[in-house]
C-alpha cells in the first residue's frame, strides 16, 4: 500500500525529530563520559567522579599511598592516621608518652594524659606519695585535701584524733560535722544528749527536728510546746474511720462531713453517689436542678440525629 502525501510528510517530520534527538543524546553522553580512573582509585557511588582507595590520598589526578608512621594506624575513613594508645602525634611521627612511675594513661587527647594512682598526687611531672597520718585514708580528689580521717576519727591539724561520743550517742560515718549523733529519744544539747520528754501515747523519732516524738495512731497532738504538748485520743464520730495519717478521721462512703459528725447523703430520684462517695450526681439522661434530677431536654437537632441513627440500625437489621 502506497502512503498518501500527508503520511509521507508525517514520516519525514518524525525522522527529522529522531535524528535531532539522537544527536543531542549522543552529545550529552559524550559530555558525561566517565573520567579516566587512576590506579588505586574507584568510582564514587554517585556522579561520574572517582575517589582514592583506603590507605591512599589524592594528589592531583593520581592516588598516592598514605605514609603511616610507626605506632600508628589508619582512621575510620582510611584517609588519615592516628597514634596508638601510649603515643602522641608530633608532626608526622608518633612519640611515646612519658608516663611517670605510679601513674596510668587516661586516654585523653588534650591536657595531662595521665593520672597518678590512688594514694599519690601529681607534682610537676611526677607522682608523689601522699603522707598519711595514722587513722587516715587518701581521697580521690586531684585538688584540695588529699586525705581524710577514717570513721570514728576527726582531723585536728595534720593528724586524726579519736572522736569521743557523749553518753546516749553513737558514732556516724560522716566525714563532716561532730562525728556523732544522739540515740533515739535523746536530743543534742551542747556537747551532751538530753532525754526527750515523750508524753503518754507517743513514741520517740529519729528526726533531729521537731519535738522529737510523734503521737501513736489514734492520737493527736494537743497543747503548746512551751506548756508541754500531750497526745489525746482522736474522737471518731459514728459512720467515720481514721485516715492514713492516723491522727484525723473522714466519713464513710455515703456520708458527708458536717462539723464534727457524719450525715447520711440523701440521694434524690435518678441519682447515684459520685466518685468521692461524699456527694451525688444525676444518672445518664438526667441533669441536676438544685437538689433534684430532672429529665434532660432533648433538642430538635438531637432528636433528628437519634431518629436517623435508629432508622439506620433498623435498616441494617432487616438486611
Amino acid at each position: 500500500m502506497v502512503p498518501s502525501k500527508s503520511g509521507v510528510m508525517w514520516l519525514t517530520i518524525a525522522a527529522l525529530v529522531m535524528l535531532a534527538c539522537g544527536g543531542s543524546v549522543r552529545a550529552v553522553a559524550a559530555d558525561r563520559a566517565p573520567s579516566e580512573i587512576p590506579a588505586h582509585a574507584h568510582p564514587k557511588q554517585f556522579g561520574d567522579e572517582w575517589e582514592c582507595d583506603r590507605g591512599y590520598i589524592r594528589e592531583g589526578d593520581a592516588c598516592a599511598e598514605l605514609q603511616v608512621p610507626a605506632h600508628a594506624y589508619l582512621d575510620a575513613f582510611g584517609s588519615s592516621w592516628k597514634c596508638e594508645r601510649g603515643y602522641r602525634r608530633q608532626g608526622d611521627q608518633c612519640m611515646a608518652i612519658d608516663v611517670p612511675k605510679h601513674a596510668y594513661l587516661t586516654g585523653s587527647s588534650f591536657g595531662r594524659i595521665w593520672e597518678c594512682e590512688h594514694g599519690y598526687r601529681a607534682l610537676d611531672d611526677a607522682c608523689q606519695k601522699i603522707n598519711l597520718p595514722r587513722h587516715a585514708r587518701p581521697t580521690f580528689l586531684t585538688y584540695g585535701r588529699s586525705w581524710e580521717c577514717i570513721p570514728g576519727y576527726a582531723r585536728s591539724g595534720e593528724r586524726c584524733v579519736a572522736i569521743e561520743a557523749p553518753a546516749n550517742a553513737h558514732l556516724t560515718y560522716d566525714s563532716y560535722g561532730s562525728g556523732w549523733e544522739c540515740d533515739p529519744g535523746y536530743r543534742e544539747a551542747g556537747n551532751e544528749c538530753a532525754a526527750v520528754a515523750v508524753p503518754a501515747n507517743a513514741y520517740p523519732t529519729y528526726r533531729p527536728f521537731g519535738p522529737g516524738w510523734e503521737c501513736e495512731r489514734g492520737y493527736r497532738e494537743q497543747g503548746e510546746r512551751a506548756q508541754g504538748e500531750t497526745c489525746v485520743a482522736v474522737e471518731i464520730p459514728a459512720n467515720a474511720f481514721l485516715d492514713s495519717s492516723g491522727q484525723r478521721w473522714e466519713c464513710q462512703r455515703g456520708f458527708r462531713r458536717e462539723l464534727d459528725s457524719c450525715h447520711e447523703i440523701d440521694l434524690p430520684a435518678n441519682a447515684h453517689l459520685d466518685y468521692s462517695g461524699h456527694g451525688w450526681a444525676c444518672n445518664r439522661g438526667f441533669e441536676r436542678d438544685g437538689e433534684v434530677c430532672t429529665e434532660r431536654r432533648v433538642q430538635l437537632s438531637d432528636a433528628r440525629d437519634t431518629a436517623a441513627t435508629d432508622s439506620n440500625q433498623d435498616e441494617l437489621m432487616s438486611r
